[in-house]
């Protein structure tokens, strides 16, 4: 389902102000997933044995970035594509790699309200309802998708006997 033009417009204006400062508000959202869930640290190959600050570690800093732009620009295209628009190998590759490192469905409820406190934070007074509305839909399907390729390779893994 796309979202609606309502949706599109509040999404848009927020990315707007999300795109200013991407490094630090890519920071902000894989700090606080790791504050609500602290395992989700063990995710991650370049943080799993390290004592090192999360937010000191330049691999977390670039993979935080690349993910929060990819959640954000795939809600920004929802209405316009009317789906989730990304490409069928990064969509794979997404699913493969999150069945591969353990991703539970759990998992991506905890990003969902981490992304959403995020942009809260970063829009400030402009945060409504509607806003808040407009980016769990979008993400929701951002989800669903990368679940849906995840249950793929999952079903299509040979099975030990």
């Amino acid at each position: 389902m796309a979202l609606t033009e309502k949706q599109e417009v509040l999404v848009k204006e927020s990315w707007e102000i999300l795109k200013q400062n991407v490094p630090e508000y890519s920071m902000r959202l894989f700090l606080r997933i790791m504050e609500v869930a602290p395992g989700a640290k063990n995710l991650f190959s370049f943080l799993r044995d390290s004592d090192e600050i999360p937010q000191n570690n330049p691999k977390l800093q670039a993979h935080a970035m690349k993910v929060f732009r990819l959640t954000c620009e795939s809600v920004v295209q929802l209405r316009e594509c009317g789906a989730v628009a990304i490409a069928g190998s990064t969509m794979k590759r997404l699913g493969s790699v999150h069945l591969k490192i353990g991703v539970a469905d759990s998992d991506f409820d905890v990003v969902r309200e981490a992304l959403l406190r995020t942009i809260e934070e970063a829009v400030g007074e402009k945060w409504s309802e509607e806003m808040e509305g407009a980016w769990g839909e979008g993400y929701d399907q951002l989800a669903a998708a990368i679940q849906a390729e995840m249950k793929v390779n999952d079903d299509a893994a040979p099975t030990a006997n």
